[in-house]
């Protein structure tokens, strides 16, 4: 699964984040600046990062200077060094100041979601193994969040409550079983089902009740292995809980399918990006 990012999606945000900064008016800058005041601008990174949202950031700068010149100098998923440029802008002060917080908040908060996502997936290259996603992230951010760990080489897991079935650990306690719910699952949807399992005798007793997908959740090295032996590639397996840059490598090399991590959306830290004025 990779969703799409729609332009509604985008300017849904876009909306939120403006309103929130701006509030009645940019004070500073009509008061400090005239109408006609016009500036050049550079965006630059001042670390190595993967970037992500760059049309993002340039659609805040067209939401309130729609006459600046905006040439955007690189593309999602490139992985650039420390002092790259990014972004060039020319136009209205009042409009392209007004603007800067929120383009920048988001260009760097996404762009720190690619690079440590990045990280991740070098961490796994040359293994069968797939990074993924999850539901851990910003309310209202997330169809954005989901684009940058794209953009940062992993796939996206499910992105709404109504993509998938994932049963957890709170329904099985509930039900009583996890081929009770597996049962039910299968029976009340077409949907595929995936569960999450703590032991191998829950693994054994998902593949009896026909899962097609099962979460491995908090196993270690081992235990994993003994999963996919039991598995014998009859459903998809994705470890899941404790993973960490210092083990995925291991984890990957048992030989599951998936592994999903959440900090890469929950925890990610933004990266350092600046847009200073342009001297030249």
């Amino acid at each position: 699964m990779n969703l799409p990012v729609s332009e509604a999606d985008i300017e849904r945000v876009i909306d939120a984040a403006l309103a929130e900064d701006i509030g009645s008016g940019d004070v500073t800058s009509k008061t400090v600046l005239t109408s006609d005041s016009y500036m050049k601008l550079i965006m630059r990174s001042r670390e190595d990062i993967v970037v992500a949202g760059l049309d993002v950031a340039a659609m805040v700068f067209r939401r309130l200077t729609p006459d600046a010149t905006i040439n955007v100098l690189a593309a999602d998923g490139d992985s650039l060094d420390k002092g790259a440029e990014l972004m060039r802008l020319s136009g209205p002060a009042q409009g392209l100041l007004t603007a800067e917080r929120t383009a920048l908040n988001l260009l760097q908060l996404l762009s720190g979601i690619a690079t440590l996502t990045r990280r991740y997936v070098d961490a796994i290259d040359g293994t069968d193994a797939v990074l993924l996603d999850t539901r851990k992230t910003t309310p209202g951010l997330r169809t954005l969040s989901k684009y940058a760990t794209r953009m940062g080489g992993a796939e996206n897991h499910r992105v709404r409550l109504d993509d998938a079935v994932l049963i957890k650990d709170n329904h099985i306690a509930v039900v009583g079983s996890v081929a009770e719910a597996v049962r039910r699952a299968r029976a009340g949807t077409k949907l595929g089902v995936e569960v999450e399992c703590d032991t191998i005798a829950q693994v054994r007793q998902a593949l009896d009740a026909g899962a097609e997908r099962i979460l491995l959740d908090n196993m270690n090295p081992r235990r994993l292995r003994r999963a996919v032996e039991i598995n014998k590639g009859r459903a998809k397996l994705e470890a899941s809980g404790g993973v960490s840059l210092k083990n995925i490598r291991a984890i990957a090399e048992t030989g599951v399918n998936f592994i999903s991590v959440g900090r890469i959306t929950q925890s990610a830290p933004a990266v350092d990006i600046g847009l200073d004025l342009d001297v030249s």
